[in-house]
């Protein structure tokens, strides 16, 4: 049951929020210490605001699809009250005084949030596997990698340790964990969702977005979601839109491109499973076209220099007096970073309208953009070097190459579910869009979802 459904239940006073909070409690107890998807646990608040819930919704006060569900926010994210660490021992100590904007409008429609999960240190690792609180590790397989940064969400929306989780997103940090763990991610149109309360990475490139079961839950948080906040200076004042507006709507006669770049180097199961869900969407009728993106190897090198100015910038002080207790490995990434020059950083903030606009010529003759999410399966948690047939990649630029150029271009981007390897390891792919066009995104993901459901 998605939490659309769950969520009618509940108001139709079938399903109980006290209920519902005390066996997701149970799963976390159960599941938790193996799994590592929470760092903080808000077990003692969560029944009480159950109970409240419960109490409003008998009375006919039943605030709309969010109230009494079950959900987790990533430890990147601030909570008023409640530790918000960034997978590091520098902010173990760390309590907010008050809740991001994205908390907020989720606490406002009635969810219980469970507690904070688990993240790469500072998000700034696509393998979720270096957090001051140890790896998460996949519902899957507990021996490999959830991906990251936003590991502990993407674990526990997999695993039923709650129903929905707020992920960040600077170079696939949403999408990433959720094709390693078999759910559904947004990273959004850039500005779209505010991020005012969630810690910097990069400026310009970070997202917060919804991390679900299902695309129709997606959708449904990202309505919730959405929105201009002054509090943030990359808001975007759009008309206020439902995102859910195309599901079920045909995709007959649609164009769906199917991009060389992003097929190279890609593992053969990969491959394979791409290759059927094209032949999904052939028979709902959707024309499948291969397109050229000629601009892709200097829009990545772009990524990596803004990435790596930025992130240098934000964690200037905490490089300066807190080295020794990061991540030796997150903390030579930061050093590395360091070496980007201004002048590099400007020159390719100068290119960005240019290479962005020549990224969308692409939707003049197509829908949507089909790729796979990552090129490789889960690799084993600790490991950074992997073979792609006869091509050695490192494990970190392997699961950051089909990405991150979107949040480098600002352009919505939803990863979904397509199936298993022969080993259980899950396999998702992308579906990339104009930017605003996260309604056409869900519609063709829920087509295709609708189409394979068991």
């Amino acid at each position: 049951m998605d939490v659309f459904a769950l969520s009618e239940a509940v108001r139709e006073r079938k399903v109980s929020p006290v209920e519902l909070v005390a066996q997701t409690l149970a799963a976390i107890e159960s599941k938790n210490d193996q799994l590592n998807a929470y760092i903080t646990i808000c077990a003692e608040d969560a029944r009480k605001e159950a109970a409240q819930a419960e109490a409003d919704i008998m009375r006919g006060e039943w605030r709309g699809m969010w109230h009494g569900i079950p959900v987790a926010v990533k430890d990147m994210i601030l909570t008023a009250g409640v530790r918000t660490t960034l997978g590091s021992k520098v902010f173990e100590r760390f309590v907010p005084e008050q809740d991001a904007t994205v908390v907020r409008k989720w606490k406002e429609a009635g969810a219980i949030v469970l507690g904070k999960t688990n993240t790469h240190e500072f998000a700034y690792g696509p393998t979720g596997d270096k957090s001051n609180f140890g790896p998460s590790r996949n519902p899957h397989n507990p021996q490999k990698i959830t991906g990251g940064s936003s590991s502990g969400s993407g674990a526990a929306v997999a695993a039923n340790l709650a129903y929905a989780a707020l992920g960040t997103d600077t170079g696939g940090s949403v999408r990433i964990p959720a094709a390693a763990c078999g759910i559904v991610g947004m990273k959004p149109t850039f500005g779209l969702v505010s991020k005012y309360g969630a810690f910097d990475l990069g400026y310009t490139l970070d997202h917060v977005g919804p991390m679900t079961q299902s695309v129709r839950d997606n959708a449904g948080l990202l309505n919730l979601l959405a929105g201009y906040d002054h509090n943030d200076p990359y808001s975007l004042s759009w008309p206020e839109e439902d995102y859910a507006r195309l599901l079920g709507t045909a995709i007959r006669g649609k164009v769906i491109g199917v991009p060389h770049w992003y097929y190279q180097h890609v593992e053969g199961e990969i491959v394979q499973a791409l290759q059927q869900v094209m032949e999904v969407y052939r028979e709902l009728g959707a024309e499948v076209r291969e397109v050229e993106l000629s601009m892709m190897d200097e829009l990545v090198e772009a990524q990596r220099i803004t990435v790596q100015a930025e992130a240098s910038a934000v964690h200037e002080k905490t490089l300066r007096d807190y080295a020794a207790d990061l991540d030796q490995e997150v903390c030579e990434r930061l050093l590395d970073s360091k070496e980007v020059r201004g002048y590099q950083y400007v020159q390719v903030q100068q290119r960005r309208g240019r290479l962005t606009a020549s990224y969308n010529e692409v939707f003049a003759g197509v829908d949507v953009l089909l790729t796979p999410t990552l090129p490789i399966l889960p690799t084993d948690i600790g490991q950074r070097t992997v073979m792609i047939g006869d091509y050695q990649d490192g494990v970190r630029p392997a699961l950051l190459r089909l990405t991150a150029p979107t949040n480098f271009t600002g352009n919505p981007s939803l990863s979904v579910p397509c199936g298993f390897s022969k080993d259980g390891l899950p396999i998702g792919f992308q579906l990339i869009g104009k930017h605003g066009e996260e309604a056409k995104l869900y519609q063709f993901g829920y087509a295709y979802e609708q189409e394979t459901r068991s």
